[in-house]
This record gives C-alpha cells, sequence and structure tokens, in this order.
C-alpha cells in the first residue's frame, strides 16, 4: 500500500511538472497596440516572412524572392539588421520593386526582448533600422518582436521610436523541418481567413517554405483571396524614401 501511494505521488508530481511545463511553453498574451490581423472582412491576406539572424550569417531563400518576384505578389518582409547588412546586394534589389516592403525586426533578433533593459530594446530598433535605411533608402514604419515576445514596456518603448507592430493570428511553425510542404499547404488553406497576416521564414530556416508557396498562393486564389503588403492595409502614412536604391 505504502509503495502503491508513493507511486500516486510520484504520478501527481509528474502531472503537475508537465502542465507547468505546457502552461510556459504557451505562446505570450499579445500587448494592446499589437496588430494580428487587418481589419478587413474581405477576402484578402498579407503574406509576411522573417528574415531574423544573430550570430550565425544567413542567406536570403530565393526560392521564395524568385517565385513571388516572378508573379509580381505583394509581400512584406520583417528584416534583421545583421540580415540586410550581410544580404545587402539581394535585399537592394527586393526593394526596387514596388510590391515588395521590408520591415523591422531587430538588429540581432534576441529570443525575448522582454528580457532586456531599456537601452537595449532601443539599440536593437534603432541599429535595425539605420542599416535597412542604409540597404534600401526606405525607413521602416513597423516592427516585429522577435518571437512574439513583447510586453507593455517593450512595446512603449519602441512605439516611442515611431513604429507600430505586426504580428499574426497563428503561426505557419515553418523553422521546424517536421512541418514538411503538404502540410503547410493544408494547414494554410485550412486556416486562413480575410484579414490573416501570414508568417512564414525566408532566411533559410523556413525548411520547406519554398516548396509549398507556390501551391498556398494559387490555392488562395482559387479561394478569392488576394494579397497586400501590410503597410497599405493600414491607416497610415506611406513609407518615406530617404535615399535613392543604388
Amino acid at each position: 500500500m505504502r509503495a502503491r501511494v508513493g507511486a500516486l505521488a510520484l504520478l501527481g508530481t509528474v502531472l503537475v511538472a508537465g502542465l507547468a511545463h505546457a502552461q510556459a511553453a504557451e505562446p505570450p498574451a499579445t500587448p494592446p497596440g499589437v496588430i494580428t490581423r487587418l481589419a478587413t472582412r474581405e477576402r484578402v491576406v498579407a503574406l509576411t516572412f522573417d528574415a531574423c539572424q544573430a550570430g550565425e550569417r544567413m542567406q536570403l531563400d530565393r526560392g521564395i524572392t524568385d517565385f513571388l518576384v516572378a508573379r509580381r505578389i505583394p509581400f512584406t518582409i520583417f528584416m534583421g539588421g545583421r540580415f540586410a547588412r550581410d544580404n545587402a546586394a539581394d535585399v537592394r534589389a527586393l526593394a526596387r520593386e514596388d510590391f515588395v516592403s521590408i520591415q523591422n525586426h531587430s538588429w540581432s533578433h534576441p529570443r525575448d526582448m522582454r528580457l532586456v533593459d531599456d537601452d537595449r530594446v532601443r539599440s536593437e530598433v534603432r541599429r535595425a533600422e539605420a542599416m535597412i535605411v542604409e540597404v534600401t533608402g526606405h525607413r521602416p514604419t513597423l516592427f516585429r518582436f522577435p518571437g512574439g515576445n513583447a510586453d507593455e514596456r517593450t512595446v512603449g518603448l519602441v512605439r516611442s521610436l515611431g513604429y507600430e507592430f505586426v504580428h499574426w493570428r497563428w503561426a505557419e511553425g515553418d523553422p521546424a523541418p517536421s512541418v514538411d510542404a503538404d502540410r503547410l499547404v493544408a494547414q494554410t488553406l485550412e486556416r486562413t481567413r480575410p484579414g490573416d497576416i501570414l508568417i512564414f521564414h525566408i532566411n533559410g530556416r523556413g525548411w520547406h517554405t519554398a516548396e509549398a508557396l507556390p501551391r498556398i498562393v494559387d490555392g488562395l486564389v482559387a479561394r478569392g483571396y488576394r494579397f497586400v503588403k501590410v503597410v497599405d492595409a493600414l491607416p497610415r502614412t506611406p513609407v518615406q524614401v530617404l535615399a535613392p536604391v543604388r
């Protein structure tokens, strides 16, 4: 009996620990002022891509950009400053296209900006902005927090630098190699609703995104959807051009 009671107690401890881990793994609550979908009932969606880079050098996924540019499909890239620096020629070429929007995703993609101090938050945003302006000639006005991790403090700090915030309603999960092209296509076509902001990765970590994207686009078009840049779907001032793109 004593052994059985001990086993039940151990099981209870494991279940509680597992529940705590699951709760900790849940995505953070979205702070006020962060856009997770476009304010429309029309069949409109925004294709967005994260181009992040921490320590390791990453490259632009040309399988994605070649397809979108050939079809002239509007899309938005939330780009890290280091990534813009290390992919300057490709980024500069993309910036010449009027259906491409390049926005701010921090300088070095800290995993959770809620855990860094005020000065570091501002530095991450300002350094990325300076590099994007240098490469593209356009000042970004939208910001996406790395991992979607934000709170009222970090939102307030970045807003004071002149930014609006764009996240997503649900995540594709394309950085996981186990999420293959068939799954990406099926879940996107099943989950997408008018005004959704779709999030993929364009830094080589969207393992099957380039393979899945043509079927996703064609499937959404067949359902009556059209694509927009995020900046064109918000009631705001157009992005300021600061310098000619060379």
